[in-house]
């Protein structure tokens, strides 16, 4: 069980390296964009592909920052609470995320394909709108995945 665990934390990892990537290059994109702008050449699509990267931005960086929790946590109510109260809500919270992101997760895919079999592409850059859905689609299992290993983690007695 232990190697499940390293495995989903170091996708996760992997996931949230690739979303820093593409931070600093969205920053860059709008940099450049804003300086070449008061010459009068702007960068034809900067809006659309800043809009794609900050959409791979965001869900990439969710399943490491769930494993890691370093997102808002409630923890003032939660550690005044007995510790297996405290595990029963932790366990019906990781519940409640499994359901909403796997439904979400599914859904994207079904998306994605939709936008894959009708050709839907951005309006300035035609690029294809369909990668995104897929690569959300994709973290957002893997978010599944890391509340999944929670779960077992708080089964373990590991997980504070």
């Amino acid at each position: 069980m232990e190697r499940v665990l390293r495995i989903a934390l170091w996708i996760s990892k992997s996931l949230y390296a690739v979303s820093g990537v593409v931070l600093v290059s969205m920053m860059l994109l709008t940099a450049t964009d804003v300086v070449l702008r008061t010459v009068g050449r702007p960068i034809t699509g900067a809006y659309e592909m800043v809009g794609f990267m900050a959409a791979v931005v965001i869900a990439f960086g969710l399943p490491y920052t769930s494993s890691t929790r370093n997102h808002v946590y409630m923890e003032f109510f939660i550690e005044r609470i007995p510790k297996q109260q405290r595990n029963i809500v932790n366990i019906f919270t990781r519940l409640i995320g499994i359901a909403l992101f796997a439904l979400a997760a599914y859904n994207l895919f079904e998306v994605g394909a939709d936008l894959r079999s009708t050709g839907e592409v951005s309006p300035t850059l035609n690029l294809p709108f369909y990668p995104v859905a897929y690569a959300i689609g994709v973290s957002f299992f893997m978010l599944v995945f890391v509340l999944i290993c929670d779960i077992i983690k708080v089964y373990g007695g590991r997980y504070e």
